[in-house]
C-alpha cells in the first residue's frame, strides 16, 4: 500500500485546443496529480532526496505543457503521467487530471477535465521458437523488449529444448521467460509483442505450427480478463512445463 503526494489545482498558460485560435491564444489549465509512492525513508530521515520533490514537478508540468501543444486534454493527460512515471523512479502509480476551464463548446460549463491513472506494472512472458537460429530470435525478443518505450526487463530465464505442444509435428522448441517491468496496458503490450512476431517474420498459418518467434503474456499483475483475443493469466499455462519451469528459476516464491 503506498503513501500519496497531491499536486491541486496547478494553473498553467498552455496552447492545447482542437481549434486553431486555442493553439495561438492559449488558455488557462489547472493540473491535478495524485502520485503514489513510499515516503518512509524520506520521512524518517526528513530528506527530500528520498521524496518526490513536488515543487520539481510542478516545474516539470508547466513547462511541458507551455512547450507542446496538443489537440486533445486527454494526450496531454497521457504525455504528462507517462513523463513523470519515466523521469521519476519513486513514483509506482500516478493520477492525472487536465482541467480545461470555460471550454468553448458553446454552453456554460464551468469546466471540463479528463483523468488518466497510470503505474507500473509486473508481467511475465513466454518466449519461443522452433525455426532459424532460435536462440537469436529469442534474444532478439529481449533486447526489443528492454529498448520499447515504457518497458524494463528485470529478468530473464534460462532456454530450454522442449517438445512441440499440441500434436504439429515440427523440429522442438527454444522456450524461456522474462519479468517485464512496463507501465503499457494489456492491449497495449500485446500490440507490441505482435510488433516484435512480425519484425522476426513470424505467420500465424498453423495452429499450435512452427514460429520463429512466440510470445505470450502469462502473468500481468494479479488482474483475471478473458476476452475474444486476450486472456490473462495464460489459460494453458499449468499445463506446460516449458513455461511452468523457467517461471519457478526467475520467480520462485510467485503464488500461482
Amino acid at each position: 500500500m503506498y503513501d500519496e503526494i497531491r499536486i491541486e489545482e496547478l494553473e498553467v498558460f498552455a496552447k492545447h485546443g482542437v481549434f486553431p485560435e486555442e493553439n495561438t491564444l492559449g488558455q488557462k489549465f489547472l493540473v491535478n496529480v495524485i502520485m503514489k509512492t513510499d515516503v518512509t525513508k524520506a520521512a524518517k530521515g526528513d530528506d527530500i532526496h528520498s521524496s518526490v520533490h513536488y515543487g520539481n514537478v510542478c516545474a516539470f508540468i508547466s513547462d511541458y505543457m507551455r512547450n507542446n501543444t496538443f489537440k486533445l486534454i486527454e494526450t496531454v493527460a497521457e504525455h504528462i503521467a507517462t513523463e513523470l512515471l519515466l523521469k521519476y523512479n519513486l513514483i509506482k502509480e500516478i493520477s492525472v487530471e487536465i482541467k480545461k476551464p470555460w471550454a468553448p463548446i458553446g454552453l456554460p460549463v464551468e469546466s471540463v477535465s479528463v483523468k488518466v491513472n497510470r503505474g507500473w506494472h509486473r508481467v511475465f512472458i513466454a518466449l519461443g521458437s522452433n525455426m532459424g537460429d532460435k536462440e537469436e530470435y529469442l534474444r532478439g525478443a529481449v533486447s526489443s523488449l528492454e529498448k520499447a518505450n515504457g518497458c524494463s526487463v528485470k529478468k530473464v530465464s534460462s532456454f530450454i529444448v522442449t517438445e512441440p505442444y499440441g500434436g504439429v509435428e515440427q523440429d522442438d522448441f527454444l522456450n524461456g521467460v522474462l519479468e517485464l517491468k512496463t507501465y503499457l496496458r494489456p492491449y497495449e503490450l500485446l500490440e507490441l509483442l505482435h510488433s516484435i512476431e512480425n519484425a522476426a517474420g513470424r505467420k500465424r498459418e498453423i495452429h499450435w505450427g512452427p514460429r520463429t518467434l512466440d510470445l505470450d503474456i502469462l502473468l500481468y499483475d494479479d488482474i483475471k480478463m478473458n476476452e475474444e483475443d486476450l486472456t490473462i493469466p495464460h489459460p494453458d499455462m499449468k499445463n506446460r512445463d516449458f513455461v511452468i519451469g523457467p517461471l519457478k528459476e526467475i520467480a520462485p516464491y510467485l503464488v500461482l
